[in-house]
């Protein structure tokens, strides 16, 4: 076995490792939900938790990005009902400013194949394309800032094109900022008893959400004709 294949595999399996880790910790927490009472257990030992607390919530976030197999407005909802819209919405912020890098740094040293085995790559090539073009950074923003496409995917694809780390942190999480904002405003409105502005809240953005599911294929061939047109 060669050098690189050895270090892809340790790698691999490190990765994995600390996922398993965050699983363990954050179990007990995610598990008491689930029981009579236990959102408002969970509220008051996680507020009670002091830098805990903090660290329980980026370690969510960090695998709700990295894994990505929750639901990203599951996370930023919790954060809005634990610490309220603002230092909830700067928590899940840091956590995707962090998680980003960390995948950002995995892709450079474990490669295509790796991403390969972690998350369909159909618009590798329109990433690739729209670097071509050399309008990469603003679809790049404009992919982050819309609710409902994934996210979580383009984070493991966009490594893969020459945008520099630096770059693709501030686009990426400059343009999650709105999404977040409106989650967990509207989340802290479910504790403080504003439940109808929160639910207008909640409509639109799931309004807008499903919008992008649905539409997510129009919008990548939209910013593709527009990128060519440009050029």
């Amino acid at each position: 076995m060669e050098k690189g294949d050895i270090f892809k595999f340790v790698g691999l399996i490190a990765f994995f490792a600390i996922m398993v880790l965050i699983c363990l910790l954050i179990w007990p927490y995610v598990a008491d939900i689930f029981e009579p009472g236990g959102i408002d257990r969970v509220i008051a030992d996680v507020r009670g938790a002091g830098p805990v607390g903090f660290l329980i919530l980026l370690g969510l976030q960090f695998l709700q990005i990295v894994v990505a197999f929750i639901p990203g407005e599951v996370v930023q909802i919790a954060a809005g009902m634990l610490y309220g819209p603002w230092l909830g919405a700067l928590i899940i912020l840091l956590g995707c400013v962090v998680s980003s890098a960390f995948i950002f740094a995995l892709v450079h040293k474990l490669g295509a194949p790796f991403v390969q085995s972690m998350v369909p790559t159909k618009y590798l090539d329109k990433f690739r394309a729209f670097e071509k073009t050399g309008k990469l950074n603003i679809v790049v923003f404009i992919l982050f800032l819309i609710p409902g496409l994934p996210k979580d995917t383009f984070t493991y694809l966009v490594p893969l094109t020459d945008m520099n780390m630096r770059t693709f942190l501030l686009l990426s999480n400059i343009g999650r900022i709105p999404g977040i904002l409106v989650s967990t405003y509207a989340a802290d409105g479910l504790i403080d008893g504003r439940f109808a502005e929160s639910a207008i809240l909640f409509a639109v953005a799931a309004v807008i959400a499903v919008l992008g599911i649905v539409f997510q294929k129009r919008i990548m061939k939209f910013l593709e004709m527009r990128s060519h047109r440009d050029k």
